[in-house]
């Protein structure tokens, strides 16, 4: 009779340690999918962007250097970049020394045109759904004088 119990006491333990090594991983699979999202994901999107945009320099590009200095492109080679920081002096720095491109007047107004273009039409839809509510919306209950 006293090798029954034993049986069941181990088929117990066998059950909670299985359930002991699914408490330990979840945890670990949750931190390993919230690092991907939080840090990992966007740094791999900004280093794409600043990719894009040291492919995309050219010549008349305002530029700030790592080391903060600012200039316009006067010509571009294959790994490196000259500035022009001032009327004499032109600099040659490597591509991956750029830090970030200025926005020229152009884009800044064409930038400034596509926000109020998302304004505007956010204000249409808000104001299309509004009519649309008011349209649907029952008309209150009139009093009648035979009522009273």
């Amino acid at each position: 009779m006293s090798f029954i119990p034993f049986l069941v006491d181990g088929a117990t333990q066998q059950v909670a340690g299985s359930a002991g090594f699914l408490g330990t991983i979840v945890p670990f699979l949750l931190i390993i999918v919230i690092f991907y999202f939080f840090l990992i994901r966007p740094q791999n999107k900004k280093q794409k962007e600043t990719e894009k945009m040291l492919n995309a320099l050219k010549k008349g590009d305002k530029v700030i250097t790592i080391g903060g200095i600012h200039g316009v492109i006067s010509s571009v080679k294959e790994k490196t970049v000259i500035v022009k920081v001032d009327d004499n002096t032109k600099i040659e720095f490597n591509r991956s020394a750029i830090s970030s491109k200025e926005m020229s007047d152009e884009e800044k107004a064409k930038l400034a045109e596509a926000e109020a273009a998302k304004k505007a039409s956010k204000a249409e839809k808000r104001s299309k759904l509004f009519a649309k509510k008011t349209d649907e919306a029952p008309a209150p209950a009139e009093t009648s004088e035979e009522t009273k």
